[in-house]
């Protein structure tokens, strides 16, 4: 059943940052939007397992940080190769300045 995680602190993430999140053996990335929006995927690249943490973010697009396959942070959805399998997104929410997830 899902539940509410508290991640970390908003403050945490700079605005178009992202955060890695590790939770009963998965991995994910908290993606903060420029102002207090925050998203939720799973961690690693669909086309080479590589850690999306770290990755580049513009106009909520993350860019792998090994061969720059592009995504959605809002949907998951690939929007450039050469990764070609969707991300899974993740219900994300910040209340009373923590970033919780639901996993």
């Amino acid at each position: 059943m899902p539940r509410w995680i508290d991640v970390c602190a908003l403050e945490e993430i700079e605005p178009e940052g992202t955060r890695r999140f590790d939770h009963e053996g998965r991995t994910f990335v908290i993606v903060r939007g420029p102002g207090e929006e925050v998203f939720c995927l799973d961690g690693l690249c669909t086309h080479e397992k590589v850690h999306l943490a770290g990755g580049l973010v513009i106009d909520g697009v993350i860019e792998c940080p090994k061969h720059a396959a592009q995504f959605d942070c809002r949907t998951g959805e690939v929007l450039m190769g050469p990764a070609c399998v969707d991300l899974r997104t993740w219900p994300a929410r910040v209340e009373g300045g923590r970033v919780l997830v639901e996993v």
